[in-house]
Order: C-alpha cells, then structure tokens, then sequence
C-alpha cells in the first residue's frame, strides 16, 4: 500500500447477496483496499436473511482490507432498504429480516392503503404509498402472522441500522433510509405517530434520527473488527441514497440502476407526492429529495431466463416477435406483487437468443417508463447522458438495451462499487465538513465513457406496453395461498 495524502475512510456496501468494504483516501478518492463476503437469502414464499450473517460479513468484509483498515479515521455504512430486524432485550435477530423483495405483505399494504385515507393522503403525508416492499407492511405482516415475534421485538431496526448500532451501540437511522418505511413523515422530517399507531408499532422501538453531517456515535471496542476504538461512525444509509452520494449526483441528473433489483431515480429540490406509487418520494442523505421508481426484477430475473433457455447472458438475438414480461418475483413496478413472469408471441422461428433479448426488453421497459416521472418532479427531464450503474452496467446486452429503448446517451462511470463509495463519501464529509456529494464529484467518481444515443425503438415499446395492458387483470389476479 502506498502512502495516502489524506486520512482513510471505510465505506460498506451491505447489499442482499454480499457485503463491500473498501478503504478509501479521502483527499484523492484512492481505494486502497477492498473485501467482500456474501449472504444467504431464503427462496421461496419469502425472501429473509439472518442479520447476523450480514455482521459476519461486514467482519470479514473489512478485514479482508488488510491493514488499511486500522487506519481509517471513520465509518459509514450503505444497506438495503426497507429490510425489517426485530431485536430482543439482549439486542439479537427475533427472528430472519424479512426482504424489501419479500412480498408476502402484499394483502397487507393494501388494506393499510384504504385504512389510512386512500393513496393521495400517503403520498401528501408520508411520502409514499405502502407497496409489499415497504417496512410498514412487514410489520403489519408479522403482527398478523407471528404475534409472538412482535411481543418478544424490543427494537425495529432497518439493515443499516442494524450494522451501525452493531459498532457503536446506539440505535441510530438517517433521514434516506428512514423515507422508505412507511411510517417517517416526509413533509415534517419525524415518525408519524398515527401510521404507528395504525400498526401498532410503538415508537419507542424506533431508531433516533440523525441529520446529515452528524455523527452517529463512535466504534467500540470490537475484537472482531480492525477498526481503533473511538473511530467516527456516519449515519449511514440505505442503498440508492449511498450510491447517489457516491456518484456525486446534482438535481436532475437521472440515473439508471441494474441491480438485483432495477431503479431510476435523481436528485430533486422538489419533495415527490405521487399518488399512483410509481414514484416513492424518498428522501436522499443530503437534505434534498430522491425521487424513484424501483422493479423487483431485474438482472437477476434475466440471469435466470438465461439459464433456463441455456445461454450465457450476452447471447442475445435481435428480431422476433415475443415480449417476456420476466415478472418472477412478483412485480413493484407496475404495482402486481402476486404476478409471476409471462411470455406471449412466441412463433416456429423465435430463437433462444430473442428470447432473451425478449426478458432485457421485460427487464428495461418499465424503468423506463418511470423515468419521466422521476425526472418531471423539479420540472421537464433534461435530455443529458443516462448515468447507467449496478452489476449489469457493463454488459454489452444491457447496455444496448437501454440505449435501444430510451434513444438516450448512456455514460457508464468507471468508478465501481458506488454504494460503498457513496458510504466512504459521508465517513469523508465527518472528518473533512464537506457535502459527501462535492466529496464524490471531487474524487471523479461519475467520470466514464459516453455511449452515443441509436434511435428509439418504438415499436418495441408499443408492443410491450399492450401485452402488458391486456395481461394486468391477469397478472393481478396471480396470487398463491402463501400471500
């Protein structure tokens, strides 16, 4: 390890497969070391993860980065969103989190929808309107389902809340992950005491809100970690918020996330209120606002077409006439969390590789058409390069596909793993007062190649758009018994 020119910080990604840790010279934006480690996620009715995996993997995360580690000056961790821990007494898992991509409390957000004034007092009063990823409808699942798990709960917590309380010992939130439960007010900045009470939630379990630039508290004295005792700990936040730090991004600028899951979303001065649920009116880490719009299939969801059809990812095939809506863990985007995925157009000629082309086309289509909406909460979109980011970044296949049907530049920022960059960026702005997103703009992390738009296939989406409009009765309606 060369020398640093400024202190080391340490960012983590705790996403739901793995776990990055990267040090980070916060004067150059330099990774000097990075670690990973993955996660176990059930499959199934439901999606859960035990949160002490995740610890363990934090663990061994950051001490695979060696002896950088010891030097860091401060912490901040990126997590999943929505995720629900429930801890006891003694401040351990009551039982498995359940997922953001769990969508048995499907039954659940809709009755709290029609419970709570209807879709248009959500999003005027929280922000959002409950979907089966949001923690509020974990909550009023488990409440239905396991009353015992909720009798033993002394403390709700979100992923990153989780991971942070577990190196300073306090029960810390930030106002980014805090927006996507359901039951922070976004107008007032607080937990709104009626939706608690809704579902009967006390909120004395609930985490203290911590402002931007604050500190969260200071790492203790941890055998299992590297970190010094009394390093600086940053709230922390969820995901799409961490990775909006870590690329710097400033009002209007969109980006385009391919993730396991799939989001769009941008910086705002504008807080979002939108009543169909496309757009969640989430708050970002800063102050501002980051509108979004998020799919729960996405390149997963292709791999697994993939794999069924026997190719390798990048064996696309233009042409033919299938459209494959890959809808294979329920959908958030259109709202259809019991749908399961469809194929229609299916000919003698269709070949393997356009059906695979057929699920990025599924996969892409509805971010896309989310992005207007995202963009048009501070005004017109702008017509500025696509940031494209996520694991499927830099595949050929999705990158075309997006250029394809959006008729947009893509840029592709070099710089990886941008939600722990992102966490690195605020453990920065701790030590050094600078806005976390003028730290990331000024360790270059958005720079990377600009694609050249193509012309927008239209027709393509037209087709899309009308199988999936005959299929929503359908869709809607497929729901199992284990909802």
């Amino acid at each position: 390890m060369t020398a640093a020119e400024g202190p080391l910080v340490v960012g983590v990604d705790s996403s739901t497969q793995s776990t990055k840790a990267v040090v980070v010279d916060a004067s150059t934006g330099r990774v000097v070391a990075s670690g990973q480690a993955p996660h176990t996620v059930t499959t199934g009715a439901g999606r859960e993860s035990d949160p002490e995996q995740w610890w363990q993997a934090l663990c061994a995360a950051v001490s695979a980065c060696g002896p950088a580690a010891r030097e860091a000056a401060a912490v901040s961790i990126g997590g999943q969103q929505h995720g629900l821990v429930t801890l006891d007494a003694q401040g351990r898992p009551v039982r498995p989190a359940l997922l953001w991509n769990d969508v048995r409390s499907a039954p659940q957000a809709q009755r709290l929808v029609e419970a709570f004034g209807g879709p248009k007092v959500w999003a005027d009063r929280i922000g959002v309107v409950p979907a089966a990823a949001f923690t509020v409808t974990k909550w009023a699942w488990l409440a239905e389902h396991e009353p015992d798990a909720v009798a033993a709960t002394a403390a709700v917590r979100l992923p990153h809340d989780y991971l942070t309380g577990r190196l300073t010992g306090e029960g810390t939130t930030d106002r980014g992950d805090a927006s996507g439960t359901g039951w922070w007010a976004a107008p007032t900045g607080s937990y709104d005491e009626e939706v608690l009470e809704l579902v009967g939630l006390d909120p004395a379990l609930l985490p203290r809100l911590v402002g931007p630039g604050e500190v969260a508290g200071t790492v203790r004295a941890l055998a299992e970690l590297p970190f010094a005792q009394g390093v600086l700990v940053a709230p922390g936040t969820g995901d799409n918020a961490a990775a909006a730090l870590g690329l710097g991004l400033r009002p209007g600028a969109p980006v385009l996330s391919l993730g396991t899951s799939g989001t769009v979303y941008t910086v705002a001065r504008q807080r979002p209120a939108d009543p169909s649920g496309t757009v969640a009116g989430f708050a970002d880490a800063r102050g501002d606002w980051l509108p979004l719009a998020c799919t729960l299939n996405c390149t997963l969801a292709v791999d697994r077409i993939a794999a069924l059809l026997g190719l390798g990812r990048e064996a696309v095939e233009a042409g033919g006439s299938a459209t494959l809506l890959p809808f294979l863990d329920g959908e958030r985007t259109p709202n259809l969390p019991g749908a399961s995925g469809l194929l229609h157009g299916l000919r003698h000629d269709t070949t393997p590789g356009q059906l695979l082309q057929a699920a990025y086309d599924g996969a892409v289509f509805a971010l896309l058409q989310a992005l207007e909406l995202v963009q048009a909460v501070d005004g017109e979109p702008t017509d500025e390069p696509l940031l494209l980011i996520g694991g499927g970044a830099r595949g050929q296949a999705w990158q075309d596909t997006v250029r394809r049907l959006s008729g947009r530049a893509v840029q592709v920022p070099r710089a990886a793993e941008l939600v722990a960059l992102g966490a690195a960026a605020q453990a920065a702005g701790l030590l050094t007062g600078e806005d976390p997103a003028a730290v990331a703009r000024r360790w270059g992390t958005a720079e990377g190649p600009v694609l050249e738009p193509t012309a927008r296939d239209d027709a393509s989406l037209a087709r899309i758009a009308a199988v999936l409009g005959d299929a929503t009765p359908l869709l809607a309606a497929d729901r199992t018994s284990t909802l």
